[in-house]
């Protein structure tokens, strides 16, 4: 399998992966102070949302590369 098709079917898989999830959370941690042994540690959870049009842009662009892939032999 050559290196275009792998590309190609992680970018749909991709695609795929942000039409149905749609976000992802982390969690950030952050020292905002230290006094001596104690030390104050703030975590903030970050949501990212994935726009409809990159999730379904991704998928055009892998089927494209694959078509293309399978075309050019």
């Amino acid at each position: 399998m050559g290196t275009v098709k792998i590309v190609a079917i992680a970018l749909i898989l991709a695609g795929l992966l942000g039409l149905v999830y749609g976000r992802y959370s982390y969690t950030r941690e952050t020292q905002e102070a230290k006094f001596g042994p104690f030390e104050l540690t703030i975590k903030d959870t970050q949501t990212v949302n994935i726009p409809v049009w990159a999730g379904v842009a991704a998928v055009v662009a892998g089927g494209g590369l694959l078509l293309f892939a399978s075309r050019k032999r």
